[in-house]
């Protein structure tokens, strides 16, 4: 499916002004879990398994929802085409070392897997493993994705209503980082927290895992840290980088509204 064509505006890490060039080739990939109905993986299942994967995949392209399914069989399907945006990752943060992106929607590929949390089942099967490894390993190749912008939903979701991080929680533990060739990006300080000092509940804790929660704590280590060179108690710090996230949106609609007109 076509969708709006992809162009976003590059931020500056550690501006709050959209100040870096416009880009129209994605910079990362999100990873999901579809969370969509299962049925259990087995020969007699076959029919029932075709028929959800069908479902998914209408929903999917119905919704213009990710850029890759990948389902359950190992079947790797696009649903919107590479150039334009997918809707797959709403309100998120993500930075590199140079640049923070905001709304990944346009700035990252979505690739999702046919799974769901709600099953006994592991989220990805050998099938998927397999698929995915040779997806990544294309689009990295293709787009010179960096690999620490290969990451998951539950690393770049955030709330704006409440200044929390996890609106969605899929792939908050459990993804299979170095089987696909990338660095276990779950220990990758969270930029949310350390850039724009967004904070987390007890339930974002319970969804995730061990790997994350070390990206999680040094993040809060570097937001304590940066207090302290700037004289100011950690409540007074975090309060100004949430200002700095809400001037950085502004400052991208902003920018988006003029080079459209």
């Amino acid at each position: 499916m076509a969708n709006e064509p992809r162009w976003y505006a590059l931020m500056e890490r550690g501006s709050a002004a959209a100040t870096g060039p416009s880009r129209s080739e994605p910079m990362g990939i999100v990873f999901h879990i579809t969370e969509s109905d299962q049925a259990p993986f087995e020969a007699e299942q076959n029919r029932n398994l075709k028929r959800l994967g069908r479902d998914l995949l209408l929903y999917a392209r119905s919704k213009r929802a990710y850029h890759f399914v990948i389902d359950r069989f190992g079947r790797v399907f696009r649903v919107v085409v590479e150039s334009d945006v997918a809707n797959h990752a709403g309100h998120s943060v993500w930075a590199d070392t140079r640049w923070t992106y905001l709304s990944l929607n346009a700035s990252f590929l979505g690739v999702a897997f046919e799974a769901s949390t709600r099953t006994d089942e592991p989220p990805m099967n050998q099938a998927q493993l397999h698929a995915a490894k040779i997806l990544v390993a294309m689009l990295a190749d293709k787009y010179h994705l960096s690999p620490q912008n290969c990451v998951t939903h539950a690393q770049v979701s955030v709330n704006p209503s409440n200044m929390r991080i996890g609106w969605h929680t899929d792939w908050g533990t459990g993804f299979p980082f170095q089987e696909l060739g990338l660095p276990n990006n779950y220990e990758s300080p969270n930029p949310a927290l350390s850039i724009f000092g967004f904070e987390y509940d007890d339930s974002y804790r319970t969804a995730t895992g061990p790997d994350l929660w070390r990206g999680i704590t040094s993040a809060e280590e570097q937001m304590r840290e940066s207090a302290a060179q700037h004289g100011m108690t950690l409540t007074a710090y975090r309060t100004s980088l949430q200002k700095k996230y809400r001037q950085a949106i502004s400052a991208l609609r902003e920018r988006s509204g003029t080079e459209e007109n």
